[in-house]
């Protein structure tokens, strides 16, 4: 199934944008880090072509952690 499809489909059965939620949840976690080490050392594991990760990013990296 396709990452727009399950979006459409959450986002039907809950009235809300999937995508964007996510990018908030993203935005404010990776902003709020209180300058913990450990929490940014995880961050940063996480491959993003920008300071915070997409949600296809961060699930692709969720996927691939889930594989190992």
């Amino acid at each position: 199934m396709s990452m727009r499809k399950i979006y459409r489909e959450v986002a039907k059965k809950h009235g809300v944008s999937v995508k964007e939620e996510m990018q908030k949840a993203l935005d404010h976690a990776y902003s709020n880090t209180a300058d913990d080490g450990v929490i940014v050392a995880y961050q940063k594991q996480v491959p993003s072509k920008g300071d915070i990760p997409t949600p296809e990013e961060f699930i692709k990296y969720a996927v691939n952690k889930v594989k190992e």
